[in-house]
């Protein structure tokens, strides 16, 4: 595996999927819709949008290297002060506090795998949030000596697995979900730590570009 600071990476990501976002929101509205499969299948189409992003990025990623290796190296720490803007905004929102997610209960329906699938892919496809991160996080991972989309393809899928079974197991446990979402304390602590962490990773990656 050619991932440069592979074990920060998954860290990271891992970190950043557990956050509550659009995508949780939607896994958990749609489970409440038509119970555990239309999460799931939710849960797929969304983790499928992320091979989207990872081609888009590994486009842009070339492109710069094309350019000259400063271009490339300035990309990181741009990303790596990202990293550290997005800690910073979580350790801002549990320092300020919030009211948890407003989470509803759908009306019951009829479980529609393709309806599932197509609202999972394009919340992702068209969230320009997942676009920007994924330009500036995945630059910090990718060897310029080997193959850029071949690098964006592995940590998509490594994203895609670790996705899936924090979304899944969300769409088996949703009521217990719920009640955590909606949670003032809860979420507040959730955002601590990971914008804690977050602001260490990016510390971390650019002092380790300047050694």
């Amino acid at each position: 595996m050619y991932i440069l600071n592979v074990e920060a990476f998954l860290v990271a990501i891992t970190l950043l999927t557990i956050v509550p976002g659009i995508d949780t929101v939607l896994v958990i509205r749609n489970t409440s819709r038509s119970g555990g499969k239309d999460g799931v299948v939710t849960s797929l189409g969304i983790c499928l949008g992320l091979f989207v992003h990872a081609t888009f990025s590994a486009i842009g990623i070339s492109a710069i290297l094309l350019q000259s290796a400063e271009l490339f190296q300035a990309m990181k720490w741009i990303g790596a002060a990202y990293l550290i803007w997005l800690g910073i905004g979580g350790l801002r929102a549990a320092f300020k506090g919030h009211a948890g997610m407003a989470i509803n209960d759908a009306a019951s329906n009829v479980f529609n795998a393709n309806r599932s699938l197509k609202e999972g892919f394009l919340s992702n496809v068209l969230n320009p949030k997942t676009a920007v991160f994924y330009l500036a996080f995945l630059p910090q991972f990718i060897d310029p000596q080997h193959s850029p989309f071949l690098q964006s393809m592995i940590m998509a899928s490594i994203h895609f697995v670790i996705a899936m079974l924090w979304q899944c197991g969300i769409a088996g446990m949703v009521s217990s979900a719920k009640r955590l979402f909606a949670s003032n304390s809860a979420m507040r602590w959730m955002e601590g730590v990971t914008g804690a962490v977050l602001v260490f990773l990016g510390l971390k990656l650019i002092l380790d570009d300047q050694k």
